[in-house]
């Protein structure tokens, strides 16, 4: 399918009543579409994703449409979000650790291309301390500064480790052996029923 083609399609599947925070409902997307201006009608249909849930379908066409259109960071948000609904998602609070304190001494990237180890107070077959792999988002932010603090989504690579889980909890972010960054949780959202990963897609990690 084109552009046009793939977000009407995506408009269909939003609930006619739904509105964003700008009172923007799916007929003001239809008129933007009716007048071929795409990228508006792509923008505000990303806007619903922070109403009532829409379904996986309506991610992996937005996700289409903007990767024709080259828009990278819309392509990725919608891919992220497709993740979100297929594994899982948590919301929370990071601090990263000062660079003179920390390994790391450049910037966390934002996008959701860098994949930590967490400690959520999991332990290996040996009964050692293990750790969980999570796909990182930072909200609103192109790039996280050591030292500094951001809202983050986390998506699991395993959804089974994360079942414990609960707002509120401590969990630490590593890139080796050392503590990167300290995170506490706001949401845990476990995967969409209709779309969730096989359960046998898991793997336990001993920190290195």
């Amino acid at each position: 399918m084109g552009v046009p083609q793939l977000l009407e399609s995506a408009s269909l599947l939003v609930p006619e009543e739904n509105a964003t925070e700008n009172d923007i409902t799916v007929r003001d997307v239809w008129d933007y579409l009716a007048h071929d201006e795409w990228e508006v009608a792509l923008s505000l249909l990303e806007e619903f994703g922070d109403g009532p849930p829409l379904p996986l379908a309506f991610w992996a066409r937005l996700a289409e449409a903007a990767e024709q259109l080259r828009l990278e960071r819309s392509a990725a948000w919608c891919h992220w979000r497709c993740s979100e609904m297929r594994n899982g998602w948590v919301r929370a609070e990071l601090t990263l650790r000062p660079a003179a304190e920390a390994r790391r001494k450049s910037p966390v990237p934002g996008h959701g291309v860098l994949r930590p180890m967490w400690d959520i107070g999991r332990l290996s077959p040996t009964g050692g301390a293990a750790v969980s792999i999570a796909d990182l988002w930072v909200e609103g932010m192109p790039f996280l500064e050591p030292g500094e603090r951001a809202t983050v989504r986390l998506v699991p690579f395993s959804p089974s480790h994360w079942e414990h889980v609960v707002a509120g909890q401590r969990i630490t972010m590593h890139e080796d052996r050392s503590a990167a960054g300290t995170a506490v949780v706001l949401e845990v959202h476990p995967p969409d029923g209709d779309h969730g990963v096989s359960p046998r897609a898991t793997r336990v990690q001993a920190l290195p």
